[in-house]
């Protein structure tokens, strides 16, 4: 396992479609171990393969810092109510800014044995299935900030 370099705003590979996964490979393995280090690290709840560089559709994503679940090839299938709060992303280091999002979503995936699965969220879940599901079609939370981005501080985050 090791830990990637995480990809910043302004860097042209976040603003591109993620390929399918078709097969579970070594190497796809490799990524998604890489992936849930790199997000340990860099004390993120949620990280997808664009953001170390790679145009594939996973995303991994550990709210509690217990549990992480790994989603490959995810899909939102249901969506309801909404929730404003403010969000951040490893891939927009020092910023924050408010976003509305969905309170409850269900998505559909692939786990990291390549079985399906259907994952259902509330609040900081739904939030960051959204947020990282997103970066899998190219778009960042900027572009849904409402009013200014903020600057957070170390003893902030």
């Amino acid at each position: 396992m090791a830990i990637r370099n995480i990809r910043e705003y302004g860097d042209e590979v976040l603003t591109k479609t993620c390929k399918e996964v078709k097969e579970m490979t070594p190497r796809v393995k490799e990524l998604i171990e890489d992936m849930l280090e790199t997000m340990y690290e860099a004390n993120g709840v949620g990280l997808a393969a664009p953001q170390v560089g790679i145009l594939k559709r996973i995303v991994v994503i550990d709210v509690t810092g217990e549990d992480p679940y790994v989603l490959i090839n995810p899909r939102i299938v249901e969506s309801s109510g909404e929730q404003t709060g403010s969000e951040a992303c490893l891939s927009v280091p020092g910023k924050s800014g408010t976003v509305t999002r969905p309170n409850y979503v269900k998505a559909v995936a692939l786990d990291a044995n390549m079985k399906p699965y259907e994952l259902e969220g509330t609040e900081l879940l739904a939030r960051a299935i959204c947020h990282e599901l997103d970066h899998l079609d190219g778009r960042l939370y900027v572009d849904k900030v409402e009013g200014e981005l903020q600057i957070v501080t170390d003893n902030e985050a």
